[in-house]
């Protein structure tokens, strides 16, 4: 399976998995090491949030191995049809928006990155420019118009 990122998001998850690797981990280690010798294990609560902490790191590790091992670089071929990697306006009755189509790994609505799998991301897949785009949401239908397409 695929994992689409930007250019930008594939640096981001490499910079993650050096950091969880070479630094966190020792740090994570050291740890464990410290409160191992403290005695008792059965009543150490430190030394099981630092497994636990192991644990987490560990398997974070395992899904940026995952993902980018599947990795396919979003290139923006300025098409004039929404793909991911597409940086598009959109106007509806609240105003005008802007978002560029990622894929899940890199979606941040705080940051205008919608997901090609999310609602509004997947019915503007392949649509063009004044195109209308209808989506249900619990506050009922909503409707944009495409203005443009980078």
């Amino acid at each position: 399976m695929k994992r689409y990122l930007t250019k930008e998001g594939l640096e981001k998850l490499k910079k993650e998995l050096f950091e969880l690797e070479n630094v966190k981990r020792k740090e994570v280690t050291e740890r464990i090491r410290q409160t191992a010798a403290q005695g008792d294990l059965k009543e150490n609560a430190a030394y099981h949030m630092a497994k636990d902490e192991q644990g987490f790191m560990e398997c974070r590790i395992k899904e940026l191995k995952e993902i980018l091992s599947q990795v396919e670089v979003i290139k923006n071929q300025g098409n004039e049809t929404i793909q991911v990697g597409s940086l598009v306006s959109l106007e509806s009755e609240y105003g005008k928006d802007q978002y560029q189509i990622v894929g899940p790994e890199e979606a941040d609505i705080m940051n205008n990155r919608i997901s090609f799998k999310s609602p509004l991301g997947e019915s503007l897949l392949n649509k063009k420019k004044n195109d209308i785009v209808s989506i249900n949401t619990p506050d009922g239908e909503k409707k944009y118009k495409v203005c443009d397409i980078n």
